[in-house]
């Protein structure tokens, strides 16, 4: 008997019709020598902290790190994955042989294998690897199936990926939430998510720190076209004025003419990442809406598999292309053109060495019926990119007139569509206000050089513009290129290795930061709040917030899916990052965070109007030694001087210390004695709390957790 384990009963519904396993049993399907399961998603996850020791059961900092000298798997705690595990590991352990159907991914993959680790399976196991749901693909699969040991390094970089979140995960988000969270606030870490914010943060620095200039340029009309002075923009009124006055004084007059044919390559096909930016786009669907609507789709065998990271088909594709143009009916006059003629192998289409584990998202051919209305239109978008693809290339004319009025340069551009190409496949498309004015026709007329006549000059007023706000399309794509600013296609498709995150993980990541509230949207930009800016500000490790420099950890993770890099060596890298972060965090100087709920914007408020105690009784003026006080946390060991603080002898295991500077200031003998006597200050002005460049009022002073604030 052979057990074929599916990640959804509906996908085993899907596999046992076509292999002929009809009869329905308690947990699975069987017939025709075949015997039908599924999990639903995961089963299995790492360990957590207290399944390997009782003392990590307790957030505390002397416990750090957390390193597990081997990481082992668990079942999820949930009943119906308690009973149906019971029947996949009945099944496995009484099989001649398990056909893995999980999705032909790297978490599939790991899904699956996890599941039988935990089974003990010892059957040969062999993979099911499909791009498609349909029938003809499931069959063909079946006749092709592929040895499990073929995606052994598949398995090892999902297994890697997942360690490496739970090392850097765990750790650091105990780590910064015992050293600087208030109260019960857990203050989350993560490998992709903090880049991530660390992204939004610094994009809304830039926003903040934004003053807007005037400026003024130098526009004149002749012949019906506006042209602009070719001129560094001008920052004063008064040189504008004088310069107009100028421009009265002289005659327009023609430089160059300059006409060129030209070609708008055709759209690339749909990766998972480019869908959900044009997604959020046109319908503000956010990321991870669109890889719900897509990843149904692909369910109703109407796409191929969507958790791509490739705009290319492999080559033996070809000959497969006008069987589905022709079963896409809804498109008929639409794909008339491309079928009257053989289909093209073009290079922007087909390319095994651009084609991994699958190819770019395209439709399969099956008729899109019964969907709803956001899928339609998702459905709607990757039929239109399939068909454009295969469309001749726009042709376009772009035009360059330069002049000059005396000695000052005037330029204007325009563009003309001589035949629309792949346009035509998006004629009807209805289009926003920008889109139009960005796609409206600049037909020049035609001009002769040394020709001269007069013109109508005027001062146009600017104003200097901040950055943009990320939305979540535009997010992704930083993700995707590790926050470089990439507009050529060529140039991100091989930056995609740097990226962070994956394709099918990028809207989870941005979708917890939501929840975490560490970001905010206002209608479609994406903003940090203060809770997220001061969580990044208090990272002082690059590593955990450079977009740059987790893109290459992602790489390390894609050449151990390759084969090209060993799993054990990324591990102890990660685990000496963490020993090193670990250390760097515990002896980093105090600072608040406080986690935004309702108010975010309140949180600076809230940091340092706090209720005042009453005062203590004032101590006689005596000159006390701080060496020889004993330590205010323990009791038990002598403070001791150090090259940066004053801190407890027993220091290793206590964790007390008093900075010799913090939030700004450096201390007096005076004031530190007067925290460790008094547990606190006096009002001293000047204090700079992290977070904020203002300085503030206060007392310094050590809270029930002996750590130092602000009152």
């Amino acid at each position: 008997m052979k057990v074929c384990i599916a990640e959804k009963p509906s996908v085993a519904r899907d596999i046992a019709a076509v292999i002929g396993a009809k009869e329905r049993k308690d947990g699975y399907l069987e017939g025709n020598g075949y015997q039908v399961t599924w999990t639903f998603g995961h089963f299995c996850t790492l360990k957590e902290p207290q399944d390997y020791t009782d003392q990590w059961k307790y957030w505390r900092l002397e416990d750090l790190p957390m390193i597990p000298p081997n990481f082992g798997i668990k079942l999820i705690n949930n009943d119906g994955v308690k009973k149906q595990f019971k029947v996949i590991e009945q099944l496995v352990q009484h099989c001649d042989e398990v056909i893995n159907c999980g999705d032909a991914g790297q978490e599939g993959e790991l899904i699956q294998r996890w599941v039988l680790l935990k089974a003990q399976c010892n059957a040969p196991v062999k993979r099911l690897w499909i791009s498609s749901l349909t029938e003809d693909a499931i069959r063909e699969g079946f006749n092709k199936l592929k040895d499990s040991n073929q995606y052994d390094n598949l398995y090892a970089a999902g297994s890697a990926r997942a360690i490496g979140d739970w090392l850097l995960g765990m750790n650091a988000t105990r780590l910064f939430t015992k050293k600087f969270a208030q109260g019960k606030a857990v203050l989350s870490i993560g490998r992709v998510q903090t880049p991530t914010l660390a992204m939004i943060v610094a994009r809304q620095k830039e926003i903040n720190a934004f003053v807007s200039e005037e400026y003024w340029e130098l526009k004149t009309i002749y012949r019906d076209v506006e042209f602009t002075a070719a001129i560094d923009r001008i920052k004063v009124l008064d040189r504008a004025e004088k310069g107009l006055v100028y421009l009265k004084e002289h005659p327009f007059e023609i430089t160059s003419f300059e006409r060129k044919e030209g070609k708008e390559g055709n759209p690339r096909l749909f990766d998972l990442t480019a869908l959900q930016v044009e997604a959020n786009k046109k319908f503000a669907y956010s990321a991870d809406d669109t890889l719900k609507y897509i990843q149904s789709l692909y369910e109703k065998k109407m796409v191929t598999y969507p958790r791509v990271d490739t705009t290319y088909l492999s080559e033996d594709l070809h000959p497969k292309i006008e069987g589905i143009m022709r079963d896409l009916t809804p498109y008929a006059a639409l794909t008339a053109p491309i079928l009257a003629k053989p289909i093209p192998k073009l290079k922007t289409v087909f390319d095994d060495k651009k084609v991994t584990d699958h190819h770019a998202i395209i439709p399969t051919g099956v008729y899109p019926s019964n969907l709803a209305a956001e899928e339609k239109r998702i459905y709607d978008l990757v039929a239109r990119r399939f068909i454009a693809a295969f469309y001749p290339e726009c042709k376009i004319s772009n035009t360059t007139v330069l002049g000059k009025v005396g000695q000052v340069p005037f330029k204007v551009t325009g563009k003309q569509i001589l035949e629309p190409g792949w346009r035509e496949v998006y004629a009807n498309d209805v289009k926003t206000e920008k889109e139009k004015e960005e796609e409206e026709e600049k037909v020049l007329p035609v001009f002769v050089v040394g020709e001269s006549g007069p013109h109508t000059p005027r001062i146009h007023k600017g104003k200097t513009s901040p950055p943009k706000a990320y939305t979540e399309a535009t997010l992704l794509r930083a993700m995707e290129t590790a926050g470089k600013q990439v507009d050529d296609e060529e140039m991100r498709e091989l930056m995609k290795d740097n990226g962070i995150g994956r394709p099918s993980t990028r809207a989870n990541i941005i979708e917890t930061l939501f929840r975490r509230k560490y970001i905010e949207k206002k209608k479609k930009n994406i903003y940090a709040t203060q809770t997220g800016i001061d969580l990044i500000d208090t990272i002082q490790t690059e590593l955990l917030k450079s977009p740059e420099l987790t893109g290459i950890w992602e790489r390390k993770l894609r050449l151990i899916e390759k084969g090209e890099y060993a799993k054990e060596m990324f591990k102890q890298e990660l685990i000496q990052m963490v020993i090193d972060l670990t250390v760097e965090v515990k002896t980093a100087t105090y600072k608040i965070i406080t986690v935004a709920v309702d108010a975010p914007a309140k949180k600076e408020k809230d940091a340092i109007d706090k209720p005042k105690k009453e005062a203590k009784p004032k101590e006689p003026k005596k000159a006390v030694a701080i060496e020889e006080q004993q330590c205010p946390k323990c009791k038990s060991h002598p403070l001791k001087k150090g090259n940066t603080a004053y801190g407890c002898a027993n220091f290793k295991v206590c964790g007390f210390k008093v900075p010799f500077e913090v939030f700004g200031k450096k201390l007096t003998d005076k004031q530190i004695t007067d925290l460790l006597t008094k547990g606190k200050t006096g009002k001293t002005k000047g204090w700079v709390v992290a977070g904020t460049n203002n300085e503030t009022e206060g007392k310094l002073k050590l809270n029930a957790a002996f750590e130092l604030e602000i009152e």
